[in-house]
């Protein structure tokens, strides 16, 4: 597993116990997971992965809609990855587990890459860096959907500093609040870069951001492999 000195746990300053009747509370996650599976739009035999999966419940979510799927979360928390094969083995789905980051993936194993409440949990050089080695996780043409906290304004942003800067920090999660994920997105690679959701909460504005990584990545690995 790649090193690093420390990450935010799923809830920040709160208990991880209370991480999925908190998200389900506070971020009508109903409404969002079913806009990201939408955006997913995952087929069989697919491999996707859930980066940050946290207590699994996405990578849970894709896998039922589509059992033929390849679902593999990781996340560097045990915590909430014990609570992620809870539900697993409550619904016997076959997911694969792994604790460890985004960089710990290998490159080119994945038709498309997911994550949700987690890049703004990371200083900026971490939110480039995960979705740097998320492009690398991708082969070519692969999809990238992610669901966070995007641009606050107005009054979500007063609900957004209320809350997940009080459980997450400041110096984090403001570069979400001021629009900075679809321009990380761009510079790791990406194109097609969108914002096609977004749902007011009582946390702030949560948004969907898709893109995909250039078919014409092909030629480049082509050209790169001595072989």
């Amino acid at each position: 597993m790649t090193a690093r000195k420390s990450y935010t746990p799923p809830l920040g300053t709160g208990s991880t116990r209370d991480y999925d009747r908190v998200i389900r509370l506070w971020t009508r996650e109903t409404r969002w997971r079913s806009a990201m599976l939408a955006a997913v739009a995952a087929r069989p035999d697919e491999t996707i992965v859930d980066v940050g999966c946290g207590t699994g419940s996405f990578a849970l979510m894709l896998k039922l809609a589509e059992p033929r799927l390849t679902v593999i979360g990781i996340d560097p928390d045990a915590e909430a990855l014990e609570i992620a094969r809870g539900k697993t083995r409550t619904t016997q789905a076959d997911i694969e587990w792994r604790q460890g980051f985004a960089m710990d993936l290998q490159a080119g194993m994945a038709h498309a890459a997911v994550s949700s409440l987690v890049l703004h949990q990371m200083p900026v050089g971490e939110k480039a860096a995960t979705l740097r080695a998320m492009h690398r996780v991708l082969r070519p043409g692969g999809r990238l959907v992610i669901a966070d906290y995007g641009r606050q304004r107005g009054v979500m942003r007063l609900l957004f500093r209320l809350t997940v800067q009080r459980l997450d920090g400041v110096s984090d999660t403001r570069p979400n609040a001021d629009g900075v994920i679809p321009k990380l997105i761009a510079a790791a690679g990406f194109e097609d870069v969108a914002e096609p959701f977004m749902i007011s909460t009582i946390t702030g504005a949560i948004q969907l951001f898709t893109a995909r990584r250039p078919i014409s990545d092909i030629q480049r690995s082509v050209a790169n492999d001595p072989d």
